[in-house]
């Protein structure tokens, strides 16, 4: 049993970003959390796991859609509920989070969409801040660990008193630095009762979307005037020139700030916003009597554009400076030495850079390396089957999100396409459709089979779809992490589960040609391929081989 009295004890941790999160989600009082694994995010609920007091239920999700209904069930039946993904993510949960946000939660139901600026490990680099505008939900986006350990229970807070779920946008810096942090007593929380039964509130009717989209706008309203006094928004300095900025920028800012200090005598301005909506009143007092800002943020110019929003309604004179006037890159993460020669030019110093001096000392020129495929990768063995099997054919090779995305690289080069999870299989169908004289391939893995796959197989059997599909079943979900799904047969919190067969699932919805093969058995593993080559509508095949990782635990 674990002892949950020993999480806050007072004591200073060194923590990950995501670490933090968990460790302040339980502090609030979190009773379920639910997500699919994705970098920048996975760490949280694999923290929780480890950490979980008794009352806590965790669970990795088939899919975000999914984790984000299991939370939103518990939230209206009165448990403090949290889902973790990554951005890309937050687009698979998106239908359930818009309806949502209309009918409401009755305990608190956070978010955590984590972005990825770069993009380090992801296919987009949007901006959850935007989401939550599109949405209209409130958006927390923490700059440190530490912030974001305090920030979470403040969302969960905002989130029970308005009564709708809100967003909560750490960044990949954010989610994986590390910071010293002393825990904090548990928070108090007033008992919700269980569920009440009220077709009025929590069945999703167009006349009650009317109304509630009233109280929505309202109550935007009234969190934008509620976050100008809010503590993690911040404004200090005077003079006619000011900074703003957010997340991890902020930290950047101050770094920059302070080695400008000794040599810098202009006063200025400073801004922190944390939040969506803007914090309109604090942003008027920010740009009363500035002559111009310089707006330091990542991804979108959401502070920025805010700004603008109040120049133009309060008739203020201020210059705004940032990513539309191309001070500040319009895409890509911030850096420190970025932001430093920005700032420097700004505050009207010559432009120059945080990293020269470092330079001058020490001449390194490290090489770009893409990532591959393990030595070892049952992937490998897979990939080769298929080239050999189709050497002189046309194929076109459709990948997913996923380890095996890694064979574009040569000497595979099998993913001529790549869009989204579970996008590989109606993508070849479509891609079929266009040219039939063409041997199209599917790549998909066992995690996201079960995450998105299993739809686009059933479109393809019901369409008559002529497509080879092959499964790349390692046993984990691999990319992420080895986190467990439904085909390994044991859940996040280790507990026994039904081990989901793929094969009986693919054969249920429809598809009778299909081969089971070991990864590592090249010839049957080709001969396999070949014959699928033979036949026509939907085949699969289905490339057994455990992930090199698991073998070297010991799994």
């Amino acid at each position: 049993m674990k002892n949950h009295k020993r999480m806050n004890d007072n004591l200073k941790k060194l923590l990950m970003g995501n670490e933090a999160i968990a460790y302040g989600a339980i502090r609030a009082g979190v009773k379920v959390a639910t997500g699919y694994p994705g970098t920048p995010s996975s760490e949280i609920l694999e923290c929780i796991q480890k950490i979980a007091p008794d009352y806590l239920y965790a669970e990795w999700s088939v899919n975000e859609k999914a984790a984000l209904e299991v939370a939103a069930g518990a939230a209206i039946a009165g448990a403090r509920a949290m889902v973790t993904m990554k951005q890309v993510g937050l687009n698979v949960a998106s239908d359930p989070l818009m309806s949502l946000n209309y009918i409401g939660v009755k305990a608190g139901l956070v978010v955590i969409a984590a972005d990825d600026p770069g993009p380090i490990s992801s296919q987009t680099e949007q901006d959850t801040r935007r989401f939550g505008e599109f949405a209209k939900l409130a958006v927390f986006d923490p700059s440190s660990p530490k912030e974001a350990y305090i920030m979470i229970a403040d969302a969960f807070e905002y989130s029970e008193k308005y009564g709708r779920p809100v967003l909560f946008r750490p960044t990949t810096r954010v989610c994986h630095s590390r910071d010293s942090i002393k825990t904090l007593p548990d928070l108090e929380q007033k008992p919700l009762g269980g569920f009440s039964a009220d077709s009025g509130r929590w069945s999703i009717f167009p006349r009650l979307s009317y109304l509630n989209h009233l109280e929505i706008e309202k109550e935007l309203a009234e969190l934008s005037r509620e976050f100008s006094v809010y503590p993690g928004n911040i404004l200090t300095g005077k003079g006619t020139k000011g900074i703003a900025c957010g997340g991890v920028s902020y930290l950047y800012v101050k770094e920059a700030l302070n080695k400008l200090s000794p040599r810098n005598s202009t006063e200025y301005k400073l801004l922190k916003v944390s939040t969506v909506p803007f914090p309109s009143k604090l942003g008027e007092e920010f740009l009363s009597g500035l002559e111009e800002a310089l707006v330091v943020e990542e991804l979108d110019p959401v502070i920025e554009d805010a700004l603008i929003h109040v120049l133009g309604t309060r008739n203020t004179g201020a210059k705004i400076l940032g990513k539309r006037t191309g001070h500040i890159p319009n895409a890509g993460e911030n850096s420190p030495n970025d932001v430093y020669q920005s700032i420097a030019e700004f505050l009207g110093f010559e432009s120059e850079s945080l990293e020269s001096e470092i330079n001058r000392h020490i001449n390194l020129s490290i090489p770009i390396r893409p990532p591959v495929l393990c030595p070892g990768c049952p992937h490998r063995g897979s990939f080769l089957a298929v080239k050999e099997a189709t050497k002189g054919k046309k194929a076109v090779f459709s990948s997913d999100i996923g380890c095996y995305t890694l064979g574009n690289a040569s000497p595979f080069n099998m993913a001529d396409t790549c869009l989204c999870m579970g996008a590989g299989i109606t993508m070849a169908q479509g891609l079929n459709l266009a040219e039939p004289d063409s041997f199209n391939f599917a790549f998909i893995g066992d995690s996201t089979f079960f995450h998105s796959g299993i739809t686009g197989i059933i479109n393809a059997v019901y369409n008559g779809a002529n497509i080879i599909v092959c499964i790349l079943d390692n046993r984990t979900t691999a990319m992420t992490g080895g986190q467990p799904h439904p085909g390994v047969g044991f859940t996040l919190m280790n507990k026994p589960a039904a081990k989901l067969d793929i094969y009986k699932i693919v054969r249920a919805i429809g598809v009778t040609d299909i081969w089971r093969v070991n990864a590592f058995d090249h010839y049957k593993a080709t001969e396999a391929v070949s014959h699928a080559l033979e036949k026509k509508g939907v085949r699969v095949v289905i490339f057994e081989g455990a992930c090199i990782m698991l073998r070297k635990k010991g799994s």
